[in-house]
């Protein structure tokens, strides 16, 4: 059995198709170590509380999210993971990733599963994915054991700078980055 870590970030609208993916990859036998931003941890919205959705996350992987530097920072040393999934993974994720911050459970969790020379899927969600995430995302793309889901522009004619990863393709995305490959195309 692979272990993937599946590290959310605060793109609300988002969490319940990631939520889905999960859930497959549970099923298909999948052991899956979830991992939460500080705003996914903390932050209740419109699309719901945050204790409701560690809850959530804990009743269908069978592990407590990971969600303090402390509890993420073993995952490169110790060779937790196979893979590493970061979805959805907002602007402000993708900027601390770029330039190696690792301030948040997230970008820290990546950075430590880079470190031992793993490979990690990025399913972007971002409203600046085409203006000021765009620089972030092409600095990624040259990084190597950074693979990313297929994405499209989810709504071009009234955000015509967002763009949302295709979440159900993140299942093969982390099979053929398992394999140093790249599903093609990356932008649909």
């Amino acid at each position: 059995m692979k272990t993937v870590g599946f590290a959310l970030c605060g793109s609300f609208c988002t969490l319940s198709r990631v939520f889905v993916v999960v859930e497959r990859m549970v099923k298909d036998g999948w052991d899956v170590v979830p991992i939460l931003s500080f705003c996914a941890s903390e932050m209740d919205t419109r699309f719901g509380k945050a204790a409701d959705f560690c809850d959530q996350l804990e009743e269908i992987c069978g592990h407590k999210p990971l969600r303090t530097l402390q509890e993420v920072e073993p995952i490169g040393p110790k060779q937790l993971l196979d893979v590493l999934v970061v979805a959805p993974c907002t602007g402000s994720t993708l900027a601390r990733i770029a330039h190696g911050l690792s301030d948040t459970p997230v970008s820290l969790a990546v950075k430590s599963q880079l470190r031992v020379e793993r490979p990690v899927v990025i399913a972007v969600s971002s409203n600046d994915a085409l203006a000021g995430s765009a620089k972030n995302i092409a600095e990624l793309l040259c990084r190597r054991n950074v693979y990313f889901t297929p994405m499209r522009q989810d709504a071009p004619m009234t955000k015509p700078r967002s763009m949302v990863a295709v979440m159900e393709d993140i299942p093969k995305t982390v099979q053929a980055a398992l394999e140093g490959k790249q599903v093609q195309p990356i932008l649909i």
